[in-house]
């Protein structure tokens, strides 16, 4: 009995949890409404005709997303206002596309909807003229009954969907609240790291989330790179990966010609301010020179870190062995796919992803030699 009571107890406390969290997201969204109705009502009334004749703008509190509507009938984008505000979006509407077009260089959208009949400039001119000024923006063609074999022939120079009029306000709301996933997931997928295979040259000035390999070269575990060159010396440096990782340099202290250097040995050393972190030989061997120009403008690791930004040159005392700790061609985009991920889950532990890792917990989890060694070392 007592047993029954409890479990009594913990569904209607359940319950009750469910219905109260339930009754607070219903006032919330009712509250949002009310807002947005408010701000449509007061909106709708004023004009900027500093920017565009016919401009009419609506914004709300934390949009889901920016759009501009164009449409030379008035009744249509009254529609628009009405509908896509109260879902959230905050929406200016001019009545032309030269209107549209300055707009669209003036302010940051996440969509632009045209109508495809309108004189003057019509919906394809506008679909190619914005994906020309602004190949960002997500392209929606607006269309009648007589017209959607056009407005699919806009998909050709850049509009993602078209809608088709007369629409209801549930219809709208559903085909731009589809719209928006589609981008956000595309978006996401643009922002998520890429490994691509590149010539020394390629690599410069890649941006953040792209990975450049060394086509031709290898690659050690403490991320430096070794390129044998035809008269048996191999070049040295620092890869796209610890290029990344590490971010600016302040200082590069070069190993001097003529040392003798083990595979696994402190080879050369970066510095930023307090920061050190030591790079280890990939090979054994002589140091035949090193890169005076990295040391005087260490930005030079950084901007071409395979051409430029090379380290030193070395004289490699049993090579052939030592390649087969190496990796080089497709193993390397897989093994950099395993150390991306790696960071990222290294950046998200120290509470704050956006935030590079310091110095010295980057040196024992990647630039150690033995902080994991790649499988199928050796392989092309």
């Amino acid at each position: 009995m007592t047993v029954l009571l409890v479990i009594c107890m913990l569904l209607a406390f359940v319950g009750i949890d469910y219905f109260v969290r339930e009754h607070g997201r219903r006032l919330r969204l009712k509250h949002d409404r009310q807002t947005r109705e408010a701000i449509l009502n007061d909106a709708v009334r004023l004009e900027f005709n500093d920017e565009a004749r016919s401009l009419k703008r609506v914004e709300v509190p934390e949009p889901r997303a920016r759009i501009l509507a164009v449409d030379d009938e008035a009744v249509v984008l009254d529609s628009f206002r009405r509908i896509l505000v109260l879902e959230g979006y905050s929406i200016d509407t001019v009545q032309s596309g030269p209107e549209a077009l300055s707009l669209v260089q003036r302010h940051d959208y996440d969509f632009v909807f045209t109508d495809l009949k309108m004189p003057n400039m019509d919906g394809v001119e506008v679909v190619k003229a914005v994906k020309h000024l602004r190949p960002d923006v997500d392209m929606v063609v607006i269309t009648g009954y007589g017209t959607i074999e056009t407005a699919v022939e806009t998909m050709q120079h850049g509009a993602c969907e078209y809608v088709q009029k007369p629409f209801t306000a549930d219809e709208l709301g559903e085909f731009v609240n589809r719209l928006l996933v589609k981008r956000q997931a595309r978006l996401e997928a643009l922002r998520q790291p890429t490994v691509r295979v590149v010539s020394p040259g390629q690599a410069e000035d890649t941006p953040v989330n792209e990975y450049c390999v060394p086509g031709g070269s290898f690659i050690a575990p403490g991320h430096t790179w070794v390129r044998i060159e035809p008269d048996g010396h191999v070049r040295v440096g620092i890869d796209d990966f610890a290029n990344k990782a590490l971010g600016a340099i302040g200082a590069v202290v070069l190993p001097r010609p003529g040392t003798q250097v083990r595979r696994g040995e402190p080879l050369f050393s970066l510095q930023r301010g307090a920061e050190a972190v030591q790079f280890l030989a990939p090979v054994g061997g002589k140091v035949q020179d090193a890169n005076a120009s990295v040391a005087a403008e260490p930005s030079r690791i950084s901007h071409s870190p395979y051409k430029e930004g090379w380290v030193c040159r070395i004289e490699p005392a049993d090579l052939t062995e030592e390649l087969a700790t190496l990796l080089i061609g497709r193993p390397v985009v897989a093994w950099y796919g395993e150390e991306i991920n790696r960071l990222q889950a290294a950046k998200a532990a120290q509470g704050d992803p956006a935030q590079p890792l310091p110095w010295a917990v980057l040196q024992p989890a990647f630039l150690a030699a033995a902080a994991r060694e790649p499988a199928g070392a050796g392989k092309a």
